[in-house]
């Protein structure tokens, strides 16, 4: 099939990323946009994103070759039902929710002859809208394929090539194995996070020294913490038992170190941390990761009046767009006294380059 019609349901910043990316880098010209804020489909309208915006399903709809799906994930199901009866029986329609089996259960007891493939880009932002969407967020990101019973080789084979387009890297994986992982790798970590959050909260000081003195790593390894509530009470519901499990093999490790600690067992606690960092250092470091990354430039300054105007000023008259500067208070565990939080890996590489040459040095890039 040679994709010519794309439906976009829900212009957020993955629905918006992918009608950016479809324009962009595959050259389709026919984008229909549906969103509930008229704002939003104004915006898309008057950058020539979408050739067409609605607040609901339209005739125009029946000619798409593929309808993504880019709503929160308790509402996917709902949007797929009005889908189904508006477009050709040849239409492939898609999601990008985080989590698959239940949905893809649900989905495969639908009656009638209808093509799904789930869909999963991992790659997203700490900002949320049409505003935040860009047409290379999903570059070097895995997008995650779910095939079902509603699916056939070539509608695999048809998302495999948008996939590329849109510069990412597909992995077919089945419902279950895909909230396994994702479950591992991004439902738990986010409940982690918090859950350290909600202990400093809880375990505070009358004086709040833990709010006062909270930076650094802890503000690194929290920063997650800061996602949409509702999505993620969302996100656990819908990916209930994989978490469970997993929760429970946490509590397990954790209550194994507990022991290792009362009981001065050396070895162990060592271990611990050595095989930890011995699997996090083989991570790859070049793949766009389901947890937005940072970049941040941590650079080694005297703290004295003007530093933060001369090193903004270095950066702005060489067109780098800084989304943050501070002062480093807390450096128990890394040097530098200046933090400056940039918007891409590109601009970190610029902003290295360029702080270098004028003499700054540079102790950290993450």
């Amino acid at each position: 099939m040679n994709v010519k019609c794309v439906a976009i349901i829900g212009l957020g910043l993955i629905g918006g990323s992918i009608a950016k990316a479809l324009k962009e880098r595959s050259g389709i010209k026919n984008i229909i946009g549906i969103d509930f804020n008229q704002d939003t489909l104004t915006q898309a309208l008057n950058e020539g994103i979408i050739s067409l915006g609605s607040k609901d399903i339209v005739p125009e709809i029946y000619n798409s070759d593929i309808v993504f799906i880019c709503t929160p994930v308790s509402k996917t199901l709902e949007w797929i039902k009005k889908v189904i009866p508006a477009v050709r029986p040849d239409c492939i329609i898609t999601d990008v929710g985080s989590t698959k089996s239940q949905l893809v259960s649900e989905i495969e007891q639908i009656p009638g002859e209808f093509h799904f493939v789930g869909g999963h880009p991992m790659a997203g932002s700490e900002r949320s809208g049409f505003s935040a969407s860009k047409s290379h967020l999903f570059e070097n990101a895995y997008y995650i394929l779910t095939p079902c019973s509603k699916s056939t080789q070539e509608d695999i084979e048809i998302l495999i090539n948008v996939v590329k387009n849109l510069g990412s890297i597909p992995v077919e994986l089945s419902p279950q194995l895909h909230d396994k992982v994702t479950g591992a790798i991004s439902h738990v970590p986010h409940i982690i996070s918090a859950a350290l959050v909600n202990i400093v909260k809880n375990s505070d000081t009358d004086g709040q020294y833990m709010q006062k003195l909270a930076a650094g790593g802890f503000k690194d390894i929290t920063r997650i913490s800061s996602s949409n509530p509702e999505m993620w009470h969302n996100i656990c519901f819908s990916n209930k038992d994989a978490i469970i499990q997993i929760l429970d093999n946490y509590i397990v490790m954790l209550s194994k170190f507990k022991l290792f600690l009362e009981s001065r067992n050396d070895n162990e606690v060592y271990n611990f941390f050595s095989s930890a960092k011995e699997f996090r250092d083989s991570l790859a470091s070049k793949v766009t990761s389901l947890i937005p990354g940072t970049y941040e430039l941590i650079i080694d300054v005297v703290d004295k009046p003007g530093i933060i105007g001369e090193v903004a000023t270095i950066l702005g008259k060489n067109n780098i767009n800084i989304k943050n500067i501070n002062v480093n208070n807390n450096r128990e565990f890394e040097g530098g006294v200046l933090i400056i939080s940039l918007p891409d890996i590109q601009s970190l590489q610029k902003a290295d380059e360029i702080l270098t040459g004028h003499g700054y040095r540079v102790v950290h890039r993450k």
